[in-house]
C-alpha cells in the first residue's frame, strides 16, 4: 500500500505541474529582462570610449578649472557604467538561480511523491 491515496497524489502532482509552471514563467520573464538589459548596455557602453576621446580632444582648450570638472564628471560617468554592468551581471546570476531553483523543486516533489 501506497503512502497516499490516488487523491493526494493527484492534489500532490497537479501542485507539482503548477510549480514548475510558475517557475518557468518566472524564468522565462527574468531572461527576457536580461536580454533587454544586456542589449541596452551593450548598445551604450561605447559612450564611455566615445566621450573620453572627445575630454581628449578639447582638454586643451579648457580653463584648469573646467577641465578638473570634466574629468570629474568622466569619472562619475565611468561608475555609472561599472553599476550597469554589475546590474547585468546580477541579473544574469539571478536568472541562472532561478533556474537551478525551479529544476530542485521539481526534483524535490517528483522524490517526495515517489517514494
Amino acid at each position: 500500500m501506497g503512502l497516499f491515496n490516488t487523491h493526494e497524489k493527484k492534489v500532490i502532482t497537479e501542485l507539482c505541474r503548477k510549480s514548475e509552471e510558475i517557475g518557468k514563467d518566472v524564468s522565462r520573464e527574468i531572461d527576457e529582462l536580461f536580454d533587454d538589459l544586456k542589449t541596452d548596455y551593450d548598445e551604450n557602453k561605447i559612450v564611455i570610449k566615445e566621450f573620453n576621446d572627445f575630454v581628449n580632444e578639447i582638454e586643451t582648450k579648457l580653463s584648469p578649472q573646467d577641465l578638473e570638472k570634466l574629468h570629474s564628471f568622466s569619472s562619475r560617468l565611468y561608475k555609472v557604467k561599472r553599476c550597469a554592468k554589475k546590474g547585468v551581471e546580477a541579473i544574469r546570476e539571478i536568472a541562472r538561480e532561478q533556474k537551478k531553483a525551479t529544476k530542485e523543486t521539481v526534483r524535490e516533489h517528483q522524490e517526495y511523491l515517489y517514494t
